[in-house]
Formats: structure tokens, sequence, C-alpha cells
């Protein structure tokens, strides 16, 4: 109950009111309300009886408040949960034979503690080692090409970024330059300017593309051809006559005319 509840109560037939929320006759023994009798702030009182009192204080020439000034500060009233029943003998007993056994279960694991758990790791230790000495690499090529393949992300992603400036670079200066006209025909203009960029684009880099493909073919299928150009014995040069360094036991003719291959001249030390 309000204060404005307890006033106006105080002020109405006790009796009245108490008659006026019976709805039908013998409904007090269906309905089971709160007593009115001697109110004060904080009893509960149900909505059908504030409803009316609303009602009842219509009668005579007092002035009758709304709803809301008599439900202004009330609360939902929860009742009390009722009193727990006392646990009989037979649910103590049992709770005590539990508590029992639960103390002697944890007395004989504290005694003889269960055996470890065997993982993967206790049964097999060196399997991570076999592993990876199985499973190492053999040759250079089985390490991967981690920088070619950040050297190619790098080069793709920066060809997209130079895609996507020229696209939007051409189809800026397309706008900007047909601001004269209406804006179905700028809209159409950027577009089909902005796809003729992308192909011309695509088309540029596709070119690209196929002749490093051939230069990286005819370089593959030309053949390294190593020549020896002149062989010589460290500490034992000679001069000839024009300055030139020639090693000992090989003339200059023979220097010209085998330039192609290589000899190994037997030198004796006297």
């Amino acid at each position: 109950m309000t204060p404005a509840m307890v006033h106006h109560l105080q002020m109405v037939d006790v009796s009245r009111t108490a008659h006026a929320s019976l709805r039908t006759e013998g409904a007090l023994q269906e309905v089971n309300e709160p007593s009115l009798k001697d109110p004060a702030v904080g009893k509960p009182i149900s909505h059908g009886q504030v409803l009316d009192l609303w009602k009842s204080l219509n009668d005579g020439h007092q002035t009758r408040p709304s709803l809301e000034q008599l439900l202004r500060g009330s609360q939902v009233y929860s009742p009390p949960p009722p009193p727990k029943s006392e646990p009989s003998d037979e649910y103590k007993a049992l709770m005590a034979r539990l508590r029992r056994e639960e103390a002697q279960r944890a007395y004989d694991r504290m005694v003889n503690p269960p055996p470890k758990v065997e993982t993967f790791h206790d049964r097999f230790p060196t399997s991570a080692q076999a592993f990876s000495q199985v499973n190492r690499p053999v040759h250079a090529a089985d390490l991967g090409d981690d920088d070619v393949t950040l050297q190619d992300v790098h080069r793709q992603v920066m060809l997209i970024i130079n895609f996507m400036v020229s696209i939007l670079g051409v189809a800026g200066t397309l706008w900007v330059t047909s601001r004269w006209w209406s804006v179905a025909a700028r809209i159409l203009l950027t577009l089909g300017g902005s796809i003729v960029v992308a192909i011309a684009e695509v088309a540029v880099y596709s070119g690209y593309m196929w002749r490093m493909e051939q230069g990286k073919q005819k370089q593959k299928a030309t053949k390294e051809v190593k020549h020896v150009v002149k062989t010589w014995v460290v500490g034992l040069d000679e001069k000839d006559d024009g300055g030139t360094t020639v090693p000992p036991g090989l003339s200059r003719k023979e220097d010209d005319v085998d330039a192609a291959l290589r000899r190994r001249v037997n030198v004796s030390k006297e």
C-alpha cells in the first residue's frame, strides 16, 4: 500500500470496499485477497482491491484521485517463501552414509594413489625426433621458395594497386571533363572509359608476361659451353719477347692453337 491508498482507505467504509471487491456471491472463498483491515504503508493489496477503492471514491462529494496517484510509490509484492520442511530421519541417515563413503574413498585415494596415466610421449619418447629425421629435407630444393613466393605476392599486390589507380584516375578525369553533360551520359562515359582502361591494362600485362615466359624458355634452351683459355703453373712463369707471361713448356704459338683446350704439361725442375 502507498500513503495515498492508506489515506483514502481510512476515509471510506472498509466493509463497503470489501463488499465491492466481491464479484459474485461466495467469491470470498474463491479469491484469496489480502485483508484491508488496519491499512498501513507497505501492506499488500491486490489490483482488484485498488480498482474497487478507486471506484468507491467516486461516491459522494469527494474528489476522486487518479489511479496514477494511488499507485505512485507502489511495488510488486512478493510473498516470502514458505519455510523449508524439516528433513526426515531416513534422509538424514542417507546423507550421513554418503558422507562417510565419500570420506573413505578420499582416504583410499590419498593412501593408494592411482597410477599415472601413460601418455603417447611417455610410451614413445623419441617419436618426435624420428619423425623429424624421416621428414627432413634431403635436397636444397625441398626447403621451399619462400622468398620467391613473397616477391610474387608483392608484385601481384602492387599490380592490383596500379590497375585500381589507373582505372579510378581515368574514371575521375572523364567524370570531371563531362560535367556539363547529363548524369546518365556522364555515368555511361565514365563506366565505358573504366572498362576500356581495364581491358588495356590486362592486355598489356598479358603481353608482358608472355614475353617474359618466352625469354625464360630461350634462356633455358641456351646451353653454356665453358672453354679453358689459358693454363699456367703458379711460381714458374716466364716472359716472352713481348713481355707476356707464358707458362714454362708452353710457347706462344701453342697457346694460340690450343686456346680452346686444356693441356697439362709436365714440368721438371733442374
